[in-house]
């Protein structure tokens, strides 16, 4: 799938999944539409990274959602996934091209115009911007580290390629980051930490489809 085609987008990680396994979070969030899951799991080894990995590779590629790792090039060989998403201090994005070849997807974040701009000239296909609100599940707390849906549309205005807001976001608060220029919206807690996981996700799937349709229209007109 194209990132340009993204609505939602999960984030893995297993600290906030309760008792429930990270494979039984996404399958349901499989289940519930979302469009591509990040494997993240920073926490955990590689050898466990790895292994979760190829759990993850078969469940998504069964269901036709893309499949990204975070940071970890190699893992991203190894079990075959749609692609990789680098920060600002992982290994830059035309090495992370150069090793993957120009079919792979390459996300890199981004949080302001400048660091947007960059990722797109030395290759990304999509760029993660945030945190967009405060949350707690990547140590952005305060409303002053936020960047708010106003920097979602300097970034999007800035660069010809998807970006995808994340930090925060709810099927509540999603509208105006997709209202911003947002492909799509990335979540963690959202779905990870929800009572139904399935649920949760078809409610942002909901949220962000018609907000995007109605965007669509009104940009046609």
């Amino acid at each position: 799938m194209n990132p340009s085609n993204w609505r939602t987008y999960l984030v893995t990680q297993a600290s906030l999944s309760g008792d429930r396994t990270t494979p039984e979070i996404v399958r349901a969030a499989v289940d519930g539409g979302i469009d591509a899951v990040q494997l993240r799991e920073k926490e955990t080894s590689a050898r466990s990274r790895y292994e979760l990995g190829r759990e993850l590779r078969e469940l998504t590629a069964a269901a036709g959602v893309d499949l990204i790792v975070n940071d970890r090039i190699d893992i991203a060989q190894a079990i075959d996934a749609d692609g990789v998403h680098v920060g600002q201090s992982d290994l830059p994005v035309e090495v992370a091209r150069d090793l993957l070849g120009p079919d792979a997807i390459v996300g890199c974040s981004a949080s302001t115009v400048a660091e947007a701009r960059k990722a797109e000239a030395d290759g990304a296909d999509y760029l993660g911007v945030g945190a967009v609100y405060g949350t707690s599940s990547k140590d952005v707390d305060d409303e002053k580290d936020s960047v708010g849906p106003k920097r979602i549309a300097a970034v999007a205005d800035a660069v010809s390629i998807p970006i995808v807001g994340i930090g925060g976001i709810t099927a509540d608060n999603a509208d105006p980051v997709v209202d911003a220029g947002a492909a799509g919206v990335a979540v963690i807690s959202e779905i990870t930490a929800a009572s139904d996981p399935k649920a949760a996700t078809e409610s942002l799937v909901a949220a962000a489809e018609t907000t995007k349709s109605v965007a669509t229209r009104e940009h046609s007109q």
